[in-house]
């Protein structure tokens, strides 16, 4: 046991002198839960650029343009009365969207001819184009509710009458789970899972890959010949500095205000499941591959395009059965899938049971496959040297 505690003493000391892995694995998690946070601290789209162009110019379109100014989602950047080069003003200028009032529409709405405004929406950023177009919808809807109403009381109808001539049926949306779409609510606490998904593979890349390019492994082997007792040795630093980061940035749900339930018992066996499940696969490539470079190179392949195919962002259902089911051995598939029925449904160990045997899968699995190969490892490093000792001799 003091063997053990002297050479976990030299794994801390390897670990604190490699500055990349000290940086990607201390500083990315902190420096980008921070950094992302304050990208969506706003937690909403607001003031999005639109551009009116009114070739009516009369008091009714006047109140439309008062309208879209009082929207918090839009910010009237430009009113003209032609459309002048918008085409050339894109690139630059960016607007959201371009609407346009026709001449004679003031005529048109009082005389019933049901004139028609024209929107044309920049669909170059989807989340832009479709939060301008739902507050656009919003102001002419209510606007066209309003001038109808109007148009009926005019005739002589009794405003309670002219009201429910027009409103057939009411609607009532009530928002559950991020009820007031707040995106840091949406995005961060993915984005901290993936973060500390690739952390921990490409820390777990370097642990064998080093000692395999600079000869330690030699001198590990000497110590011992059993693939249990190394990786024992190489996950020790790891699953107690591991706790320390997950709890650093389990801050950034109240310092952001993230309304979601984190600090329970399931999640506490969802984050430890991902984070076994991750060392065991950063561990396999770090003997799989004795090269730093190239191990650290393949996780990125697999690490890069976890968060969009773990059906986070983009429902699952939209993408192809032959991607979902890869995606499905990502352990940050199965963690945020998890994440979501906890944090937000309020669900228990047993609403996470399908994640839960997954993640245990994968990490068995490479546990498995990652003692084997390790074990071979070991065997073929002590028939070359006996080799070498013979040839010496003769």
């Amino acid at each position: 046991m003091k063997k053990f505690k002297k050479l976990v003493g030299i794994e801390f000391k390897r670990i604190f002198s490699n500055n990349v892995l000290l940086a990607i694995f201390f500083g990315a998690p902190i420096l980008y839960g921070f950094l992302f946070g304050y990208v969506y601290q706003q937690a909403k789209v607001v003031n999005l650029p639109i551009v009116i162009i009114d070739q009516d110019r009369s008091p009714t379109t006047d109140k439309i343009i008062d309208a879209f100014n009082d929207n918090e989602g839009l910010l009237v950047s430009d009113v003209r009365y032609s459309a002048g080069d918008i085409v050339a003003e894109m690139p630059v200028k960016q607007y959201a969207a371009v609407i346009t009032i026709p001449n004679g529409f003031e005529a048109d709405v009082l005389q019933k001819r049901h004139p028609e405004i024209h929107v044309d929406l920049n669909m170059a950023n989807i989340l832009n184009a479709n939060t301008a177009s739902k507050n656009i919808q919003s102001v002419l809807m209510t606007l066209n509710a309003g001038m109808e109403i109007e148009g009926l009381k005019k005739q002589g109808m009794h405003p309670a009458q002219a009201y429910s001539s027009y409103e057939s049926f009411k609607i009532n949306f009530n928002k559950l789970y991020n009820s007031t779409g707040n995106y840091v609510t949406f995005m961060l606490p993915g984005l901290l899972a993936g973060i500390m998904q690739q952390v921990i593979f490409l820390a777990m890349a370097l642990v064998f890959a080093r000692d395999f390019e600079d000869g330690y492994f030699g001198s590990l082997i000497e110590e011992s010949k059993s693939s249990l007792y190394h990786i024992t040795l190489k996950a020790t630093p790891f699953l107690l500095m591991l706790p320390l980061m997950w709890l650093a940035i389990s801050f950034f749900f109240p310092y952001f205000q993230i309304d979601a339930s984190i600090f329970n018992f399931p999640m506490l066996v969802l984050a430890t499941l991902l984070t076994l499940a991750s060392m065991a696969i950063g561990m396999l490539f770090s003997i799989a591959i004795p090269s730093q470079l190239k191990a650290t190179e393949l996780l990125m392949v697999i690490s890069t395009p976890a968060f969009i195919l773990s059906g986070f962002t983009w429902p699952t259902m939209a993408i192809p059965v032959w991607i979902t089911n890869i995606a499905q051995y990502i352990p940050l598939t199965q963690f945020l899938s998890g994440f979501r029925k906890i944090a937000f449904y309020g669900g228990d160990l047993s609403a996470i049971k399908g994640e839960i045997g997954m993640l245990l899968l994968i990490t068995t699995v490479s546990f498995l496959v990652m003692v084997l190969l390790l074990q071979m490892k070991i065997w073929l490093f002590g028939k070359k040297n006996k080799t070498t000792i013979i040839y010496s001799d003769l």
